[in-house]
């Protein structure tokens, strides 16, 4: 199976190498703050798909996964920093309280296959942060490419007192699901791509 994976995340494709899963990684190119959407999940399914579709475009033979994640607190995004100003300002806002991160997949396969999935995890970032701790977890740089603007995986745990959904999902990619429906499709693992 000629599987593309249409993402530059490094989590993505450390999830999809560790599960055995041969695949290519292309740049989709789709500017993720030009859509826009009130509800959440929507937004991550749309982006999910322009994500594979833009790829699937140059592609027409092979498999591709698009994925996307989008943070959501109080009816407002939370995208991925835009500085270090905005990064605390954001981790001071989400401080004791719950947000959610919503994470959408779309797969593509030749002969016009799309097949779409989707999770909500909501978590809870600790009420008793100090804003030096959140100041030292910005300065680390760590979650500063991250949805919501924080690494839950590294340096960012500390930050949560706990989390309520799929960690495949936290990290951007719902991958027992994704799994699942590339075996529905002919993938075995350890096979040769």
């Amino acid at each position: 199976m000629d599987l593309i994976l249409a993402s530059t995340s490094s989590s993505r494709r450390a999830m999809l190498q560790a599960a055995g899963v041969a695949f290519r990684a292309v740049a989709p190119g789709v500017d993720e703050r030009s859509h826009d959407d009130a509800d959440p999940a929507r937004l991550a399914a749309r982006l999910a798909h322009a994500k594979a579709a833009a790829v699937a475009a140059h592609e027409p033979s092979a498999w591709v996964l698009g994925s996307d994640q989008v943070g959501w607190l109080d009816g407002e995004r939370l995208d991925k920093p835009d500085d270090p100003d905005d990064h605390l300002r954001r981790l001071q806002r989400m401080r004791g309280r719950p947000h959610t991160l919503h994470t959408a997949w779309t797969l593509l396969g030749p002969n016009g296959v799309r097949i779409d999935g989707a999770t909500t995890v909501t978590l809870w970032m600790r009420p008793d942060l100090s804003d030096a701790e959140l100041s030292a977890y910005v300065a680390s740089g760590e979650g500063a490419r991250c949805a919501g603007g924080y690494a839950l995986e590294g340096r960012g745990s500390p930050l949560f007192e706990r989390y309520d959904g799929d960690w495949f999902s936290v990290l951007g990619l719902p991958l027992l699901d994704v799994l699942g429906a590339l075996r529905g499709h002919g993938w075995v693992p350890g096979a040769p791509p």
